[in-house]
């Protein structure tokens, strides 16, 4: 079995604009800025042979607000700059009450079929509570990063990092453990 972390894409790989306390995802492609540090964890990761997987909620879709095409295309451009394994996308609102939508597991656990991944042994990193309670149904260890919106009253995650990198440097040294 192989072990991955399971990465949120809006503020977690790329920059978020941020109204009234809500993370907004980029309007399109050409809006995709990846924050600072995040390629250099991704590669740390990388060369401790985890699996790179974005879980991203992409509600905006179903609301009408984004179509598919440019979340796809979004998508894309991060698979373009980053080593990227897969990127999974739930396109649903909280009223589809489908499985795959963040809180519930069911993008984690369709990554661990499609690749052979142990999931008590990989991580969910995280910008918001719903990305904790994911990884923590899939039996994941979590991290949520410390930004302002993150809701961390409604989760308890494993672990609070500043940034992707810090996340990824906490990372090896549990696998060194």
């Amino acid at each position: 079995m192989r072990r991955a972390v399971f990465l949120d894409r809006d503020g977690v790989l790329n920059r978020t604009s941020v109204r009234d306390g809500v993370p907004y995802p980029p309007a399109d492609a050409e809006e995709v800025e990846v924050l600072a540090g995040v390629p250099e964890a991704l590669i740390l990761l990388e060369q401790h042979r985890l699996l790179l997987i974005v879980i991203t909620n992409q509600p905006d879709v179903a609301r009408g607000i984004q179509t598919r095409a440019t979340v796809e295309r979004i998508n894309q451009r991060l698979r373009e700059q980053l080593p990227l394994d897969a990127i999974l996308t739930c396109y649903h609102d909280t009223a589809d009450g489908c499985d795959c939508r963040k809180p519930r597991p069911g993008m984690l656990i369709q990554a661990a079929d499609m690749y052979g991944i142990d999931l008590r042994h990989s991580f969910m990193v995280g910008d918001r509570w719903s990305d904790v309670a994911a990884g923590q149904a899939a039996g994941c260890r979590t991290f949520l990063l410390d930004v302002p919106y993150n809701q961390r009253h409604l989760c308890t995650p494993d672990y609070m990092a500043a940034s992707l990198l810090e996340a990824a440097k906490e990372i090896v040294r549990l696998l060194q453990q």
